[in-house]
């Protein structure tokens, strides 16, 4: 059964009115009357593609175009998980998975019922102007220039605070300029991501490093995770374009944002090769661009059957038309998920399936 039947069926028509119940009977005024929009927070990576799935959405349904907010991952999470009824969001878009102090927000709050979307993948990239040299680092040096504390150069196994500087003085081989990166703040997914996978690759190379995360968990993560705050690191918004705009005017910037805006951007920025492979489609797709991440959004079951049109929007969102490997998601830069992974996903998004509780 497939989500257009769900929707028309007398079982929406159950679900729409027990959730009506359900929310009258927890305060909140009837959704129907108060809200006929569907409400997306979130991601500014998932944004460009929830946007078009919306717009289309919009054009070929008799439903309202979504209004959709570009707030972060961590910021539409909040919002999400602040509470069930009309003045919450129906749906949060997030470049990585809820985490668990998320989650639980949410469960405290009356979000019992969430429904996990995974959507595709994308990739991180480290990319300057396309008028300067293009770069090849390693995921160790990535972290050497990044991390707010790291190995003594003098190879004792000791942390000390970044004394880099200069791209060369971690490698003679890399350009004689100043370390400046600009990325996204704490509050993206984004940032997320970029720490787990590139700041955290890097630690690994450090098999004394990496031994912590069995001896001392926090710690660890601490040494992992934690940008440089010395000025090295530029936080500039979630706004990529932004980014983009300052790479034009200094070609020894760094910036880093998803691929998706790379490819969308390819005349004017361009991609670092990180340990020998450069992020494209097929990189991703197939795992071998270390720097490369799921992405998601997040739907409260119980505003489904009560704001109109949330079914038909995830019907629409996981669409072969929309997300299949022909689909016009991947004309928009995202990597789509394998066969399986995709109907396995359209299968528990037509049932409506809650995600199970995180370990």
């Amino acid at each position: 059964m497939n989500l257009r039947t769900i929707a028309s069926s007398t079982y929406a028509a159950i679900v729409a009115a027990s959730v009506t119940a359900s929310l009258a009977a927890s305060g909140v005024a009837s959704a129907q009357n108060a809200r006929d929009q569907i409400s997306i927070v979130g991601s500014s990576t998932v944004y460009p593609f929830a946007t078009v799935v919306a717009e289309r959405f919009g054009q070929t349904t008799e439903f309202k175009t979504p209004k959709i907010e570009s707030t972060g991952s961590g910021g539409g999470m909040k919002l999400f998980c602040n509470g069930v009824g009309v003045g919450h969001p129906d749906v949060t878009n997030s470049s990585r998975r809820i985490k668990q102090s998320e989650y639980d927000n949410c469960q405290a709050n009356g979000v019992t019922e969430i429904i996990e979307v995974l959507i595709g993948y994308d990739g991180i990239a480290i990319a300057n102007s396309s008028s300067g040299d293009q770069l090849s680092l390693t995921l160790a040096e990535v972290f050497l220039a990044l991390g707010k504390n790291v190995p003594n150069p003098d190879g004792s196994e000791a942390l000390i605070e970044n004394p880099y500087t200069r791209w060369n003085e971690i490698n003679a081989d890399l350009p004689d300029a100043a370390i400046e990166v600009l990325g996204p703040p704490p509050t993206s997914g984004t940032r997320d991501a970029f720490a787990e996978l590139a700041l955290e690759g890097g630690c690994n190379t450090f098999d004394w490093i990496a031994a912590l995360a069995k001896s001392d968990k926090d710690n660890y993560k601490e040494i992992c995770h934690t940008m440089r705050e010395d000025g090295a690191y530029i936080e500039a918004g979630e706004n990529d374009n932004l980014i983009v705009q300052k790479l034009e005017a200094n070609p020894d910037a760094l910036g880093i944002f998803g691929f998706s805006f790379l490819d969308q951007n390819s005349d004017i920025v361009q991609a670092s090769m990180i340990d020998d492979v450069e992020p494209s489609f097929e990189s991703i797709s197939d795992g071998s661009y270390p720097v490369s991440r799921p992405l998601y959004f997040y739907v409260k079951k119980a505003h489904i059957g009560v704001i109109p049109g949330i079914a038909e929007y995830l019907e629409e969102f996981t669409s072969e038309a929309a997300w299949g490997e022909e689909g016009y998601l991947a004309d928009k830069g995202m990597i789509p998920l394998n066969d399986d992974e995709r109907h396995t996903a359209a299968d528990d998004v037509a049932a409506l399936k809650p995600m199970s509780p995180l370990n």
